[in-house]
């Protein structure tokens, strides 16, 4: 067998296993922030069952029913069980065989780009962040800590290694400005208006793909994220599926920014 048809076999094996975790974590992971913090307020209840990343195990969110290995399996057990449930016959959401999807397409751009290596699997850990970002900031408006620091750090020691093709500067620069840009943007808004524009996440977010593409990178990734996020807030609001107050989450488009730039470059200068 060719040696790069090996590689891609094996980059959408992992891309799916790691797809299948992703679907726990964006979901799971906003409930356990959310319990952290209603613990010390005593909302959270005492008998409260154990919940993390681990456990209880998956199953299904309308009958409670435990998921069989066979089950499991990612995207096979979606097609075999034809998007239902099969204990209760509910349907299952199509987002989970779109996330496994979606992640083993970027971890095989990654072998392919980068063949088998430390720097394919860099850029496959970085999409795959960036991924479960962008479904919880689409669910919940929020972006982790948990994921963006990580991110961060993350993107200066992949430059430090020689992984990422910049230099160490190039990220510390990168995450520094990236942060203080959406930053002041933040404060400008609320001195303007009165009202707070975006979150705190979105600095976090923004940083973290400064460090990963150098700071050359971040005009590039604002004007492709707030161009993005014009037309999905115009779609949205076409279709009446616009908040009350007008705001989107702007993760996404951060995210589709951040992949776009990771895949193709930054934006030729005639676009800027």
């Amino acid at each position: 067998m060719n040696d790069s048809v090996l590689a891609l076999g094996l980059a959408a094996l992992l891309g799916l296993m790691i797809g299948s975790f992703l679907n726990v974590v964006i979901h799971r992971l906003p409930l356990m922030l959310q319990a952290h913090w209603d613990a010390p307020l005593g909302d959270a209840p005492p008998d409260a069952p154990h919940f993390n990343l681990a456990v209880p195990r998956s199953h299904c969110p309308h009958c409670q029913h435990a998921l069989a290995w066979h089950e499991n399996i990612p995207l096979l057990s979606f097609m075999r069980l034809r998007g239902r449930c099969a204990h209760c016959q509910a349907p299952i959401g199509w987002r989970y065989p779109a996330i496994e999807l979606i992640t083993c397409g970027l971890f095989m751009w990654s072998a392919a780009e980068h063949s088998l290596g430390f720097q394919a699997l860099a850029w496959a850990g970085f999409a795959a962040a960036l991924v479960a970002l962008a479904a919880i900031d689409a669910d919940t408006r929020l972006l982790p800590d948990a994921i963006t620091q990580p991110l961060v750090w993350a993107g200066m020691l992949a430059a430090s290694l020689g992984l990422t093709g910049i230099g160490l500067n190039e990220a510390l620069w990168g995450a520094a400005a990236g942060y203080l840009f959406l930053w002041t943007v933040f404060w400008l808004f609320k001195a303007v208006t009165g009202k707070e524009g975006m979150g705190q996440g979105d600095f976090k977010l923004l940083a973290a793909l400064g460090a990963w593409l150098g700071w050359p990178a971040l005009l590039s990734l604002i004007l492709i994220a707030s161009f993005s996020g014009a037309i999905g807030g115009l779609w949205l609001k076409l279709r009446g599926q616009l908040d009350d107050n007008g705001q989107l989450a702007f993760g996404p488009f951060l995210v589709l920014a951040g992949l776009w730039v990771m895949a193709f470059g930054p934006l030729p200068w005639f676009l800027i």
